[in-house]
């Protein structure tokens, strides 16, 4: 069975998911920090793969050769990204947070952009098993 054998990847995910976000909510609420603006990071979580994932709707990826298309939809994915990491070091420059929530908040960054990378490395084939079956 495909599904029973992607199963323990889905558990992994998810685990990694679960790990950014607690450094996430540590970076915001224990009580040395207790500001929440890098909560605002969630709205570059959930930006983040949808460039790629319209990109994969339209694009035919029987051409050998370079789309626009699917470019396009790298360039606005890698502008996401950076800007979720650029978020919270001006947040500290500008002393809305502190640093050390800074590197938290910068450590939960990258386990969910990992996780959300594996999330398409494994399920983004093209096979009988894919996340576009969903």
């Amino acid at each position: 069975m495909v599904a029973s054998a992607s199963l323990p990847a889905l558990i992994s995910l998810s685990f990694g998911g679960a790990i950014g976000l607690m450094f996430l909510m540590l970076g915001c609420a224990l009580p040395v920090y207790d500001k929440y603006w890098p909560l605002f990071l969630l709205f570059f979580y959930i930006l983040s793969p949808i460039p790629y994932c319209i990109s994969r709707r339209v694009v035919d990826d029987t051409d050998s050769a370079s789309n626009a298309c699917k470019e396009l939809a790298i360039f606005l994915t890698t502008g996401i990204v950076i800007s979720a990491f650029g978020l919270p070091i001006v947040f500290a420059r500008a002393d809305v947070i502190e640093w050390g929530a800074c590197a938290l908040v910068l450590t939960g960054n990258v386990v969910i952009f990992g996780t959300i990378l594996g999330f398409f490395l494994v399920f983004g084939s093209n096979d009988d098993f894919s996340w576009q079956q969903w």
